[in-house]
């Protein structure tokens, strides 16, 4: 058995250095055909829907934007729902899809940054899928979203500091429900959806000629 495929069988160790690492190596191993969601969790504009189509497509697996399936149920933009009926009433909505939406298969979910703020979804999306947190800073989440004006949690004076009060309430969380946990940074969509597909392969739950090769091949010599 050659190195890379002895991760179907034992568990691997990331260092500091990678960029992306599993959290809970009990259940990295899982077989793709015994859990077939995946789930992406992170803050508000982290990029969670971009990746998801990307590596939806790449595998050629349904795409699912849990906040998209809610506007659609409510006939309106979230910001309007939250502005009307306030948080609570959309999170027990939120809740109830992230249920539903949970026991799918062959489906990539990107899911709402605020999901994993009830412990049903928590559970719900670590139960039934493997869940990948795209991580990345507040201050670097800033530069992209400080002129988003469809953000509800994001309307106020100072986004900055809302993005870091949501940061330190909610990173735990993130980890908490993560099988990996990938460090985002500012790499493109390309090399974030390569980075997840290889942690997959890894864990044996994608057959390694759908991941691309990180080395290009070299060109023949003459």
């Amino acid at each position: 058995m050659s190195a890379g495929r002895a991760t179907r069988t034992r568990r691997r160790r990331f260092d500091d250095n990678d960029q992306s690492r599993c959290v809970d190596e009990r259940n990295c191993c899982t077989r793709l055909d015994s859990l077939p969601l995946i789930s992406l969790i992170g803050l508000p504009g982290v990029g969670k829907s971009t990746v998801g189509r990307h590596l939806a497509r790449h595998l050629k697996r349904q795409f699912v934007d849990s906040d998209s399936v809610i506007e659609r149920e409510l006939g309106c933009s979230i910001r309007e729902f939250f502005e009307r009926e306030g948080e609570q009433r959309f999170r027990d909505i939120e809740q109830r899809v992230i249920g539903e939406l949970a026991g799918r298969a062959d489906t990539v979910l990107a899911t709402g940054g605020g999901a994993v703020l009830r412990e049903a979804n928590r559970k719900a999306l670590r139960g039934a899928s493997t869940v990948f947190y795209l991580r990345t800073t507040p201050d670097e989440l800033f530069r992209r979203l400080r002129h988003d004006t469809h953000r509800p949690l994001l309307q106020v004076r100072d986004p900055l500091r809302k993005l870091r009060e949501l940061f330190a309430e909610r990173d735990p969380l993130y980890r908490r429900t993560a099988h990996y946990v990938i460090e985002t940074g500012r790499p493109s969509v390309a090399t974030l959806v390569n980075m997840v597909l290889m942690q997959l392969e890894l864990a044996g739950l994608v057959d390694p000629s759908v991941v691309p090769s990180p080395v290009e091949p070299r060109a023949p010599e003459r």
